[in-house]
């Protein structure tokens, strides 16, 4: 059984029978969100080992929270299906039931550092990371008879459309400013250095390929298993590998370079502005593949005006890789308002 089958079931069997026994008129939606990853749908018998069990995001009103969670502690019995109704978490050493009890807006709030409900703004929607959203909107909901998780679920659906644009443009950039340089490092007898440079590069492929889809990305532990099944993979997947496998430069280079190509097609097929033509090029007289300026017909495209003077560094998950600050919400909006200036 998974994380979520055991979910659904803890709160079809046990959960929703208490709630309409004690608290009949209570509004609420039940899910199984947040992290883990059984959220993702990715979870395992390895997975089992710690957070794993008995876990659910139960939202009510924020005046009822308190009185929700004092009544599941004292009416949930001790064990469903031999699995243990409490018990510690990485994050909480408490035994305690799990079934996380909050109002919609500031359980959102928790995972992305957004106000989802108001407008956001420019800035809040480069400060989120693809992993904040997922454990808002990837996990599955039971019951939502308010009905306001699935608004604050559909806002968070993806990017609006200018600030899409603008994402995208600043990955290329990112692809463009080193690509030349997997042939230069192993041209010079440096091939650690050019195998450090294509595996970065895979890596911003990978989220390109993400945010061509349309696809929050989730964090590195399951970006390959979810790339894997997106439509671009088919093209992009097999040169992306061969990039991390080749044994010279040049391979390297010839898969980064058909990698890019693919991606870029994918570009065109969705409808998104693209070059005539391929996206690669030669890099002046060397013989290292470099890029056209395809993130410009990009930002050519733009029409917000806040949008087109935003830097071209993208969001903040393109530009940070420090696990402690994309995990922490204040940090990641205070790193995007400064960037701005």
């Amino acid at each position: 059984m998974s994380g979520t089958e055991l979910a659904r079931a803890y709160w079809s069997d046990v959960v929703r029978p208490v709630l309409d026994r004690k608290l009949p008129d209570l509004p609420r939606a039940a899910a199984r969100l947040g992290s883990g990853s059984d959220v993702l749908g990715l979870d395992d018998d390895t997975s089992r080992d710690h957070d794993w069990g008995l876990r659910l995001t139960l939202l009510v009103p924020a005046d009822r929270v308190r009185e929700t969670d004092d009544v599941l502690a004292a009416a949930l019995p001790a064990s469903y299906q031999g699995f243990p109704t409490a018990f510690p978490v990485t994050w909480d050493p408490t035994v305690r039931h799990r079934v996380e009890v909050a109002a919609p807006v500031e359980f959102v709030r928790s995972r992305t550092g957004l106000d989802v409900g108001g407008d956001l703004a420019v800035t809040d929607w480069l400060s989120l990371t693809g992993q904040a959203v997922l454990e808002v909107t990837a996990g599955p909901v039971f019951e939502d008879g308010p009905g306001e998780l699935t608004a604050l679920r559909e806002r968070l659906a993806w990017y609006p459309h200018d600030v899409w644009l603008h994402v995208l443009a600043a990955e290329w950039t990112r692809v463009g400013q080193e690509l030349p340089f997997v042939g230069r490092t192993g041209q010079r007898g440096d091939d650690l250095g050019s195998r450090l440079l294509a595996a970065r590069l895979v890596t911003a492929l990978v989220r390109l390929g993400f945010l061509l889809e349309r696809r929050w990305p989730p964090y590195p532990k399951w970006a390959g298993t979810l790339f894997g099944r997106l439509p671009v993979a088919s093209s992009a997947g097999g040169p992306l590998a061969e990039a991390l496998a080749a044994g010279t430069w040049q391979e390297r280079d010839a898969a980064l370079r058909a990698a890019c190509e693919a991606l870029h097609a994918r570009q065109h097929d969705v409808g998104l502005p693209a070059l005539d033509g391929p996206v690669c090029e030669d890099f002046y007289d060397r013989p290292f593949t470099g890029l056209r300026d395809v993130a410009g017909a990009l930002r050519a495209a733009v029409v917000d005006p806040e949008v087109r003077a935003l830097p071209h560094r993208g969001g903040v998950e393109q530009w940070v890789d420090d696990v402690g600050t994309l995990t922490d919400a204040g940090a990641r909006d205070r790193l995007t308002r400064a960037s701005r200036g």
